[in-house]
């Protein structure tokens, strides 16, 4: 991966998805802060990716939705997002599933809101399996898949009953890894942020999404079954707007990496409108982190 060598240094900036797209067989994606903001499909973002597939390539969308793909299929195509923006999708709910599946009939404390049920309805119709959904009190572990209420919210209210899951000593399966989320202009926590309170307090958190290795397996052997054989890792490149989950998950795995700067690093990195080259050379130091590439926006 190409290294960062300052903002007085060459820039690792491109103009667009077609200066390095002749390397890559593969792209994984990221969905939220890249193709849509949660309100509208990026119409920029989609033709990219659809011309890189009409080159031959093979998109697979790779997203910390902690609902499973098929109702996140629903969603982009009620956002605009056209069907042939990609090939195949793995969620970190596809991911938590199995997390679930694994403990069979065990009773579960569910942290989120009601719309993600879904992946308990998904999951019996897949295995047959569906786990009783208890208070904190009796359950055997914890799943979140967000706030129970995101748009009020703060994860400070949830200390009470992460002392008691806690003492209980439960397992905590994070279904988004992600910490916060743009909705539109609104900043609005995920269960990361939960997930990451619980651990400081000492408390066993099994993440599902990114920047953890299981969705990058998962999304690799997608690709592997588009392409008729497993993709050599050099030729497949991820990318994504969150320093943290999209571009280390990417570097963890062994993949490169495309960084999205106008997503939700858009208050740093874009805080006078064009892309600061000098903000992103700090961010991606102080992260640690070393994208082939950077972009404000995902073109062709």
């Amino acid at each position: 991966m190409t290294s960062i060598s300052g903002a007085s240094g060459p820039s690792i900036v491109i103009p667009g998805l077609s200066a390095v797209a002749d390397r890559y067989d593969v792209l994984l994606c990221d969905v939220w802060g890249v193709v849509h903001n949660g309100r509208a499909a990026f119409t920029k973002a989609c033709d990219a990716l659809m011309r890189f597939r009409a080159k031959g390539g093979s998109v697979v969308l790779i997203t910390n939705a902690p609902r499973p793909n098929q109702p996140i299929r629903v969603q982009l195509e009620g956002l605009k997002v056209p069907r042939d923006v990609y090939d195949d999708m793995v969620t970190s709910g596809d991911v938590t599933l199995s997390f679930i599946a694994e403990r069979k009939e065990a009773p579960l404390y569910h942290i989120g809101p009601e719309r993600d049920l879904t992946l308990f309805d998904i999951l019996e119709q897949m295995t047959g399996i569906r786990p009783p959904l208890v208070g904190v009190d009796e359950a055997s572990y914890v799943v979140c898949t967000g706030l129970f209420n995101d748009l009020t919210e703060q994860p400070s209210d949830y200390d009470d009953r992460l002392s008691v899951m806690h003492r209980r000593k439960l397992d905590f399966i994070s279904a988004n890894p992600d910490l916060v989320v743009h909705v539109g202009d609104k900043l609005i926590y995920c269960s990361g942020a939960l997930a990451e309170r619980y651990e400081e307090a000492g408390g066993l958190v099994l993440q599902a999404g990114k920047p953890f290795r299981p969705i990058y397996e998962r999304a690799v052997s997608l690709a592997g079954g588009l392409r008729g054989g497993a993709p050599d890792l050099s030729r497949i490149l991820a990318i994504g707007d969150a320093l943290r989950t999209d571009i280390q998950g990417a570097s963890d795995f062994g993949v490169d990496a495309l960084f999205v700067t106008s997503g939700i690093h858009r208050g740093d990195l874009h805080a006078s409108g064009p892309l600061d080259e000098a903000a992103l050379s700090k961010a991606l130091t102080e992260a640690r982190v070393r994208p082939v590439a950077a972009i404000p926006e995902l073109v062709w």
